[in-house]
């Protein structure tokens, strides 16, 4: 299986090459191309994206040729607005581990570059929690209320920056407003979704738990911990997520969900599930909670059952699906690779299978892979979108379950929320 991932996303890279190289993403259904960030500055963002993927598959000329663009290419020297969340976890850490994967300096120093253009949305904050956007040139800051994960999501990158650098102002900054955030919880323990940045106030009162757009806050306190032995976001993601699957648990048809409650009195809000959520089982199962991690697993795997191709959202109730699209996600199978590799058992190579053949069948085009606009009809219909994140994600999952490459080690790693492999990478072979 192995070699049949990596000949699809070698079918989707050519693609890319074909229509796009050098911009931000591909359309291959049009065979044209965007810029993520902002438009008409490109940053070649789906060749920052693949860069540990193309090292791990062995890939060794195009990886060549990617960081030759990159050194001859890139600068972050644009007058736009950046947002900061998607720049950290896709061009900071796609630039740290390519840099970690080469061992070329370069892309240190790129990352240091891009880092200190993003610092200002922390460091112009009264909090200490960044603002949303900040533009490169002038360090211009907007978006005062981000939500959780936009806050909380930039510990692993900066961290490991920091240790890579000596410089400490990084991780200071992360660890800030991770403090920032975390106090401002109700006296259940659990936290709304969107704060002021300025007031370190509420603008809501839904706690979402495991789903988006506070879901990836949650998953950088474990790896805060894992990646960097931080006690505080160990201690913190034990109190908060505790508190998460008392009172937001709900078993339903005998599936295990995350209802949506109010953050101060625990009271029902919604029984909706996004498929950005299903990276949750494994983060249960990694933080010591494996039955609880695999039974959700199994609630996403009927939804799969369902639908060769997972919708973005569903009324649990009912599973029936609330957004018929999907942005070529790639939660379900983060969650297969890390429950098999936890475990070992053959369910999740089987399904994340089942997930690669749905992807197969029906995201896959002339001239590489898109997002569906409906996977409730069939044939399926589809978008013409190949997110960089594809490169990035999806097919390394795939990939790194199979192929048992010296270039990762299996048993000691850490990857962002972006699938990029911060602990892991071995520079041989």
């Amino acid at each position: 299986m192995a070699r049949e991932v990596r000949a699809e996303f070698l079918h989707a890279w050519d693609g890319y090459k074909r229509f796009a190289w050098g911009h931000d993403e591909v359309h291959p259904l049009s065979g044209g191309h965007s810029e993520f960030f902002v438009p008409g500055s490109p940053i070649g963002l789906s060749i920052i994206e693949a860069l540990d993927t193309l090292y791990v598959m062995g890939l060794d000329g195009e990886l060549a040729d990617s960081v030759r663009w990159i050194k001859r290419d890139l600068s972050f020297d644009i007058d736009g607005d950046f947002h900061v969340f998607e720049a950290i976890i896709r061009v900071v850490g796609g630039l740290l581990a390519g840099h970690l994967a080469t061992g070329d300096k370069r892309l240190l120093d790129l990352t240091v570059d891009v880092t200190d253009r993003l610092m200002p949305a922390f460091t112009k904050s009264p909090t200490g929690m960044p603002y949303q956007h900040v533009n490169f040139r002038t360090g211009a800051v907007s978006g005062a209320t981000p939500p959780l994960a936009e806050i909380g999501t930039n510990i692993m990158e900066f961290g490991l920056l920091s240790r890579l650098t000596g410089d400490s102002k990084y991780y200071d900054a992360a660890k800030r407003a991770y403090r920032s955030a975390i106090e401002a919880r109700s006296s259940l323990d659990l936290l709304a979704t969107s704060l002021n940045v300025e007031t370190g106030r509420w603008a809501d009162s839904v706690d979402n738990g495991p789903n988006p757009p506070t879901d990836s806050f949650y998953e950088y306190l474990w790896g805060g911990w894992k990646l960097l032995g931080d006690k505080d976001c160990r201690d913190w993601f034990r109190l908060l997520n505790g508190a998460l699957v008392k009172h937001s648990e709900e078993r339903y048809d005998g599936r295990l969900w995350f209802k949506q409650i109010d953050y101060s009195t625990g009271a029902l809000l919604g029984r909706g599930q996004s498929e950005l959520g299903s990276f949750y089982a494994e983060l249960l199962s990694a933080s010591g909670d494996r039955a609880r991690g695999e039974a959700y697993y199994r609630s996403w795997t009927d939804v799969l059952d369902r639908y060769p191709v997972l919708p973005e959202s569903i009324d649990y109730t009912t599973l029936t699906p609330t957004t018929k699209g999907n942005q070529f996600r790639p939660e379900y199978v983060n969650s297969s690779f890390d429950l098999y590799l936890q475990t070992g058992k053959r369910l999740f190579a089987d399904t994340a299978y089942q997930y690669f053949q749905g992807m197969k069948a029906n995201a896959r085009t002339a001239n590489g892979y898109t997002i569906i606009d409906d996977v409730t009809v069939s044939p399926m219909v589809q978008g013409d979108l190949c997110p960089a994140y594809g490169f990035a994600e999806n097919f390394k999952y795939l990939y790194l379950m199979f192929a048992h490459t010296p270039r990762f080690d299996r048993h000691d790693y850490a990857l962002s929320t972006e699938g990029k492999v911060l602990r892991g990478l071995r520079r041989h072979g």
